[in-house]
């Protein structure tokens, strides 16, 4: 009954487990590392789309304002 035991122990300390760890810190690596370059490059990408769409918005509020002027009582 204890060698039923020990066999999945052991090839789980042999086989599972060194990966397990392996895989765990290069994960907590890559996480300690902030941001990939891809990912920076998305971020400005999507700050930059951000901004544009605030300036239309903007656009949009004030083209709104002077056709009419109530719209904002509207909402």
């Amino acid at each position: 009954m204890n060698e039923i035991v020990m066999v999945p122990f052991i090839l789980f300390m042999i086989f599972v487990a060194p990966l397990w760890l392996i895989l765990h810190y290069k994960s907590k690596k890559q996480v300690s590392q902030g941001l990939s370059e891809h990912e920076h490059r998305q971020l400005i990408e999507l700050s930059n789309k951000a901004e544009k769409m605030a300036e239309r918005v903007q656009t949009l509020e004030s083209i709104l304002d002077a056709e009419a002027p109530q719209w904002r009582s509207k909402v």
